[in-house]
């Protein structure tokens, strides 16, 4: 994280924090930064997504550690939570199943709500819902879709060995 960047206070506070999950306002976050979040913080989902390319805020809590499990509008705060041990791809021939635990991983570090995550796959936001709660699984060809998907979304997992 570059010292010059404003979101380097929330990068230094994070780092310094001993907990798993970090709750915080969006005025303590400008309280920290000393300087006031874009207006887009306060209105888009999208703006606290965990993909870091070129998103300097993004950076600051990636680079901490951390990344966005959820954030609330109406109490204007973000949660904050270093990610488990990574989730594990497990190959079936030339398929890689996935399991409820790695597609919400996938869904989350997108930033993307169970809807919207529905909507990019062309699936009911009901069956993500399913596939998060392991009622069921992704089909082989839907798996196939998935591992493309967290490709293209630079989604980071373990093999199996």
């Amino acid at each position: 994280m570059k010292s010059d960047s404003k979101y380097q206070p929330l990068w230094a506070f994070l780092q310094q924090s001993n907990q798993d999950e970090v709750i915080l306002t969006f005025a303590e976050i400008e309280e920290l930064m000393n300087d006031t979040l874009p207006d887009s913080a306060h209105k888009k989902r999208a703006w606290w997504s965990n993909r870091s390319k070129g998103a300097l805020q993004a950076s600051a809590w990636m680079e901490a550690g951390y990344r966005v499990e959820d954030v609330d509008f109406a109490q204007q705060r973000v949660t904050f939570r270093q990610p488990t041990a990574k989730p594990k791809v497990q190959p079936v021939g030339d398929t890689e199943l996935w399991n409820s635990e790695l597609i919400k991983s996938l869904r989350r570090q997108m930033g993307l709500t169970q809807a919207e995550f529905a909507q990019r796959l062309g699936v009911r936001q009901a069956t993500v819902s399913e596939w998060e709660k392991g009622i069921h699984a992704p089909s082989r060809a839907m798996s196939k879709y998935l591992t493309m998907f967290a490709q293209q979304a630079e989604f980071d997992v373990e093999e199996e060995s």
